[in-house]
C-alpha cells in the first residue's frame, strides 16, 4: 500500500462516508485515479465501495474516540441540544459510552439534583465540575483506546441501578432500522443499561446510517425516543412514528 493508500484509508475512517469527487478533490488527483485507488483498497478490505462512494469498512475496529468526537462535531452538538429537552431536574441518568453521549453529558451543567451512573470516563470528566450532580462511575476494566469502561464489569454495574432516563449510543444502523456494534463487550453493557431505566434515548449521528457492524444489537423501534442530526430516510421514519417512537432530528 502507497503512502496516498494509507492517507485514503486513514481520511475516510475520520470522514465517513464520501462520494468519489470529495476524495479525488481532497487528494488532488482525478476522479479516475480515485476509483482505481479505491478498487484496489476494497479489494484487500480497508474500505468499501457503494455507488459512486466510499465507505469506512464497518468491520474493523472503531476509530478513536477524538477521531469520532472532531468526526461530525456540528451534528453531535445538534444531537445533544435536542436530548436535553427530554431531561428535567432531579431525575437519575444512566450515559453509555461514545462521544455522542459524552457530548450530552457537556450539556448538562444547567440541570439541578441529577443523579448520573456511567461508565463514559469522558461523560464523568464533562460532569466533574457540575455543581449540582451525584455523579457515580464504574469501576473494572478501561478500553484505553475509548476510556470506558466495557464487558461484565460495564454490564454488572448497570444491572445494580435503576434510572429514570438511559442515554446510550451505537456504532452502526441499516436502512431496516437494525442496529449494530463491533463487539460482544459493548452489547453486554448496553443491553444491561436498557434493560435498567425507565425511558431509553439512542443518540445516533447521521455518519453512522445505512451500514452495519458485526455484532447485531436490537432495532431503532424498541426504544422511546430516536434522536439524530437529519431526518432518518423516510419509510424508516414512518414505521418509527406508527410504531409509537419519537424521532428528534
Amino acid at each position: 500500500m502507497n503512502k496516498r493508500h494509507h492517507e485514503i484509508v486513514q481520511w475516510v475512517n475520520l470522514q465517513g462516508r464520501q462520494t468519489l469527487q470529495a476524495v479525488a478533490d481532497q487528494f488532488s488527483v482525478s476522479v479516475q485515479t480515485i476509483r482505481s485507488d479505491i478498487r484496489l483498497l476494497a479489494e484487500k478490505g480497508l474500505i468499501l465501495r457503494s455507488h459512486g462512494e466510499v465507505i469506512p469498512f464497518p468491520h474493523r475496529e472503531n476509530i478513536s474516540f477524538d477521531q469520532r468526537r472532531i468526526r461530525h462535531a456540528a451534528g453531535k452538538k445538534h444531537i445533544a441540544d435536542l436530548c436535553v429537552s427530554k431531561i428535567a431536574d432531579y431525575q437519575s441518568i444512566f450515559l453509555g459510552s461514545g462521544s455522542s453521549v459524552a457530548e450530552v453529558a457537556s450539556q448538562l451543567t444547567s440541570f439541578q439534583g441529577l443523579q448520573v451512573m456511567t461508565t463514559n470516563l469522558h461523560a464523568a470528566r464533562n460532569l466533574c465540575e457540575h455543581p449540582d450532580c451525584e455523579l457515580t462511575i464504574s469501576g473494572g476494566r478501561v478500553r484505553m483506546r475509548d476510556q470506558d469502561v466495557i464487558g461484565g464489569d460495564a454490564m454488572r454495574f448497570f444491572q445494580r441501578y435503576r434510572a429514570d432516563i438511559g442515554i446510550f449510543s451505537v456504532a452502526a444502523t441499516n436502512k431496516q432500522g437494525y442496529l449494530f456494534d463491533f463487539t460482544d463487550e459493548e452489547v453486554m453493557a448496553r443491553e444491561a443499561l436498557v434493560e435498567h431505566c425507565h425511558y431509553r434515548i439512542l443518540v445516533i449521528d447521521s455518519t453512522k446510517f445505512d451500514t452495519e457492524s458485526r455484532c447485531l444489537w436490537g432495532k431503532m423501534s424498541d426504544y422511546d425516543c430516536i434522536i439524530t442530526d437529519q431526518q432518518p430516510a423516510p419509510a424508516l421514519l414512518s414505521t418509527l412514528t406508527y410504531q409509537g417512537v419519537e424521532v428528534l432530528y
